[in-house]
C-alpha cells in the first residue's frame, strides 16, 4: 500500500482503528440522548451534560497518556489507553442513576483523551513523510468512521439490546489489543530519541512556545466546536424535530459520515499539493453555502443531501488536522503537545452540545438554527485562524523511515 512497509501499514491499521473505534465509543451516545432522559426521566438538555463533561476533561488523559507515551512508548501507553476507555464504556451500561452515568462518563473521558494524540504521534512518526497529508486525511477519517458504525450499530441492534446494551457493544475495541501487541512495533523517532536521551520535558517547551500554544488551543476550539457543533444533537435534530423514526436517522447518519471519511481524505491529500493552509480554508468556506440545506431544509432526502456535503467539508477541513499538529510543534513533544491542545480545544468546545439544546429549547425547539449558528460562525473564524497561521507543507519528520521506504522502493 502506497510503498510503505509493513511496518508502517500495521502502524496506520491499528492506529486509525484505535481513532475509529474511540470515535465509536464516544457516539454511541449521541444517538441514545433521549432514550437516555426518558429512563432517568430528565430532559435531553441533562443528558447532554455527559457530553459536556466527557469532552472537557479529555485533556486531563491527553496530558497524562501524553507524558507517559514520550517516556515509556507510544505502542504501550496507546494498549492501555484503549483498555481503559473500554472498561468504563461498558461500565456505563451498568449505571442506576444519571448522576453515577455522569461520573462514569467524567472517568471514560479521561481515558478516551490520550488516544488521540499517541495514536497521531505514532502514525505520523512512522509513515514516510511524502504519505502524511494521505495518512492524516486516513487518520482523521477514524473519527467519523467510528460514528458511521456508531450509526449502523444503532440502526441494526438499539431495538434489541436497548440503550444499556448499546454500551455493553461499546466494549468491543479492547479487542484491537492483540493486534498492536503482534503486528506493530514502537515509533522509529522515539526509539531514536531515546537513544540520544532527549528531554521530554513539556513545561519549558510551553514556556518558550507559549504563542504556539495558545494559537493552536484556540484553532483547536475552534474546530471542535465545528466538528461537535455540526455532529453532536443532528441526530436529536432529526428525531426530535423532524420526527424520524431510528432507521431513518442511522440512513442519514451512516450517508454523511460515508461523506466525512470521503471528505477528510480527500482534503488530507490536497494539503500535500496546495499546502495545509489552502486546504483548510477552501474546505471551511465550502461549507458555509450548504448550511441552509443542512439545517433548515424539510424532508429526508434533501437534509440526508445537506448533511453529506456539510459532513464532506467539516472533516475536509479536520483531514488535514493531525499532519499539520504535528508539523507545527517541537519533535519531542508529539505525543504530548498534539493531543493536549487538542483536547483543550475540546474543553473550551466541550459547552457546544448543552449551549445548542438551549438556543433550540430558547427558539421552540429549533435545532436547525442553533446548529447553524454555531457551524456558520466557527467556519469564519477557523478561515482566519489559519490564514494568519503558518504553513508546514513538505517539513521533515522520519527521514530514517524515508530512507527506508525509498530504498524498498527502489529494490521493488
Amino acid at each position: 500500500m502506497f510503498g510503505w512497509t509493513s511496518r508502517q501499514r500495521n502502524v496506520a491499521i491499528a492506529s486509525f482503528l484505535s481513532w475509529t473505534l474511540d470515535a465509536f465509543d464516544f457516539f454511541l451516545l449521541v444517538f441514545l440522548l433521549s432514550d437516555i432522559a426518558t429512563s432517568y426521566h430528565v430532559d435531553i438538555k441533562d443528558v447532554t451534560l455527559a457530553i459536556l463533561l466527557t469532552l472537557a476533561v479529555r485533556p486531563i488523559g491527553a496530558l497524562l497518556f501524553g507524558r507517559a507515551a514520550e517516556k515509556f512508548g507510544r505502542k504501550p501507553v496507546l494498549m492501555v489507553n484503549i483498555l481503559f476507555f473500554s472498561f468504563f464504556e461498558l461500565c456505563t451500561a451498568a449505571a442506576p442513576s444519571l448522576t453515577v452515568f455522569l461520573i462514569l462518563r467524567v472517568i471514560y473521558g479521561v481515558a478516551m483523551g490520550g488516544v488521540w494524540g499517541v495514536a497521531s504521534s505514532l502514525a505520523m512518526e512512522t509513515i514516510p513523510d511524502r504519505s502524511r497529508g494521505l495518512m492524516s486525511g486516513i487518520f482523521q477519517a477514524g473519527y467519523p468512521f467510528g460514528y458511521l458504525l456508531a450509526g449502523v450499530v444503532y440502526g441494526l441492534l438499539y431495538s434489541v439490546v436497548g440503550w444499556r446494551g448499546m454500551f455493553v457493544i461499546g466494549a468491543v475495541p479492547v479487542l484491537l489489543l492483540p493486534f498492536i501487541y503482534f503486528k506493530v512495533q514502537e515509533s522509529p523517532v522515539w526509539l531514536a530519541a531515546r537513544e540520544r536521551h532527549e528531554s521530554t520535558a513539556l513545561l519549558p517547551v510551553l514556556k518558550s512556545h507559549w504563542k504556539l500554544c495558545v494559537y493552536l488551543v484556540v484553532l483547536m476550539a475552534a474546530f471542535n466546536f465545528f466538528s461537535h457543533g455540526t455532529q453532536d444533537l443532528y441526530p436529536t435534530f432529526l428525531k426530535v424535530q423532524h420526527g424520524f423514526d431510528a432507521h431513518t436517522v442511522s440512513i442519514i447518519a451512516i450517508c454523511y459520515n460515508i461523506a466525512s471519511i470521503i471528505g477528510g481524505v480527500t482534503f488530507g491529500t490536497l494539503s500535500e499539493r496546495i499546502g495545509r493552509k489552502k486546504a483548510i480554508i477552501i474546505a471551511a468556506l465550502l461549507s458555509l453555502p450548504v448550511l441552509p440545506l443542512w439545517a433548515f431544509a424539510g424532508g429526508s432526502w434533501t437534509l440526508g443531501i445537506g448533511a453529506f456535503l456539510m459532513q464532506f467539508m467539516v472533516q475536509g477541513a479536520w483531514g488535514v488536522i493531525p499532519t499539520y499538529l504535528t508539523e507545527l510543534v517541537p519533535a519531542n513533544t508529539r505525543a504530548v503537545l498534539p493531543g493536549f491542545v487538542y483536547q483543550l480545544g475540546n474543553l473550551i468546545a466541550s459547552v457546544n452540545a448543552t449551549l445548542q439544546a438551549y438556543i433550540a429549547e430558547s427558539h421552540g425547539h429549533n435545532y436547525g438554527l442553533a446548529m447553524a449558528m454555531v457551524a456558520g460562525t466557527v467556519a469564519i473564524v477557523i478561515s482566519v485562524l489559519v490564514f494568519f497561521g503558518r504553513d508546514t507543507q513538505g517539513k521533515v519528520i522520519n527521514a530514517a523511515s524515508n530512507a527506508k521506504a525509498s530504498d524498498v522502493g527502489s529494490r521493488a
